[in-house]
């Protein structure tokens, strides 16, 4: 879990402020100040609240003695785990407090609404979507920071768990703030509009990850409305022009929804796509350089740009932004050496793999093209179907040789020989295999597309493989 890093070391609260606020009682030292809230025993330090919270592989409760041994000031945990915290407590022989609830989830959310409503003067974006939402926030946050004080989510923590532990980062010099909103399950968008509050919320798209949790785009579609679920009246909504659900996001929404895109953005005039160097833009009249490749980036910048034309931001300001934007790692990565790879495994959804198959073959690219597609999780029981999906589309590519890695790809691999595709085509669970496939197929000036979701860890076979040709540049 990335840190987060509030603009000042004074004190959020005191544990009895805490207590009192989640209507509870405490043990311990009640005038405990509390500075930073984690739930990482890793990221503990002096003045930490330390927030217990069960999960399915690591349960945060077994890590109180090292968060207070740390120096964590205060814990928050859940009432039917008191024994075993107040012994790991006596065992510190530390001056804290801890704080029992009945769910400790609940108590951090409502501690994060507490303190996001103590900062009324910050200004909040807000940024959603099936796909593209962390690279849409680093471009707002591009360009919005150069004219505010801005604070936003690192990474992609913008979870149930991560925009609430991110909120706290807010303080009294900031005037703006950028934060990610992500969900995976029914109700969580509801939690994070309330937590969070947007006044200006936009949403990249309404596509298929997740569908095996939600059940359908519909179901999807919903969910990702509900960052309008505060709306007053006085905010404001952005949604894809191209999207095929904007009606029915625009719908019945308390605030003025507008539409992004390249027709609708004010002040877009038009991109030359410069292949994996990105794209020559036309911003108001002004030509800068966005260096992120792929059609689906350039409509992350346009989204950064219709944010930017919102809050009144100048066009020398988004244009500078949008010019220092950089890739993240394992999102639209180019590494180059004796062949060059797209490394884009980060994530992957079908509508994301599909754009980065579209990318890939949209170069004129002189060499051979490997595209490595790996499992796409959390697709439920439409997995089969939509894994065969993106095997067509990959049977119908560019690609000279087609690489299914994983289990769940089966499905793809089986679309992708019924297309009649014509190269190399290979299905493999086993990593190893894997790699010394790929190194014997490979030769000089070949480019290589790796994309997967983050379970499968496909960023392994970019190690590699650059491991192999002396590293990258």
């Amino acid at each position: 879990m990335a840190e987060l890093r509030r603009d000042s070391a004074a004190p959020l609260f005191s544990a009895r402020t805490a207590a009192d606020l989640l209507r509870v009682g405490l043990l311990g030292d009640s005038n405990a100040l509390v500075a930073s809230v984690v739930a990482d025993s890793r990221q503990a330090i002096p003045g930490s609240l330390f927030v217990a919270l069960p999960g399915e592989r690591v349960d945060g409760h077994t890590y109180v003695g090292q968060a207070l041994a740390a120096g964590a000031s205060c814990v928050l945990a859940r009432e039917d785990r008191r024994a075993e915290v107040e012994e790991a407590w006596r065992d510190s022989a530390r001056s804290a407090a801890l704080i029992f609830v009945p769910d400790t989830l609940a108590a951090l959310q409502r501690l994060a609404r507490e303190h996001r409503a103590r900062h009324p003067s910050i200004y909040r974006v807000g940024i959603t979507g099936s796909s593209g939402k962390t690279t849409t926030k680093e471009c707002a946050a591009a360009v919005l920071g150069r004219g505010h004080a801005l604070v936003l989510n690192p990474g992609n923590l913008n979870s149930d768990i991560g925009l609430s532990l991110s909120v706290f980062a807010m303080g009294k010099t900031h005037d703006m703030a950028v934060f990610e909103m992500g969900m995976n399950r029914p109700g969580e968008m509801d939690e994070l509009a309330e937590i969070y509050e947007p006044d200006l919320a936009l949403i990249t798209n309404v596509g298929t990850a997740h569908i095996g949790i939600l059940g359908s785009r519909d179901e999807i579609a919903k969910e990702k409305k509900k960052i309008f679920s505060r709306f007053d009246g006085r905010q404001e909504g952005l949604v894809w022009e191209d999207d095929d659900y904007k009606a029915f996001l625009k719908e019945g929404v308390r605030g003025r929804i507008m539409e992004f895109g390249p027709r609708s953005t004010v002040g877009f005039r038009g991109a030359r796509d410069l292949g994996l160097d990105g794209y020559e833009v036309d911003w108001e009249g002004l030509t800068f350089h966005f260096p992120l490749a792929g059609r689906h980036n350039l409509i992350n910048a346009i989204a950064a740009m219709a944010l930017a034309e919102r809050v009144g931001t100048p066009p020398g300001d988004v244009a500078a932004g949008l010019a220092s934007v950089r890739p993240l790692f394992g999102r639209s990565e180019i590494l180059r050496g004796e062949y060059t790879i797209v490394r884009d495994c980060y994530n992957a959804n079908p509508d994301s793999v599909e754009a980065a198959i579209g990318l890939c073959d949209s170069l004129g690219w002189k060499g051979r093209r490997l595209y490595v597609l790996g499992s796409m999780l959390e697709l439920g029981a439409e997995s089969a179907a939509e894994h065969a999906r993106v095997g067509r589309a990959a049977g119908a590519s560019k690609a000279d040789a087609l690489f299914f890695f994983g289990e769940e790809t089966r499905p793809a691999f089986e679309a992708a020989r019924g297309s009649g595709f014509k190269g190399l085509l290979v299905h493999e669970t086993d990593f190893d295999r894997l790699g010394q496939t790929a190194l014997a197929w490979l030769r000089s000036g070949d480019l290589v597309l790796l994309k997967a979701s983050r379970g499968v860890a496909l960023e392994r076979l970019a190690d590699a493989l650059m491991s192999a040709q002396g590293g990258a540049r």
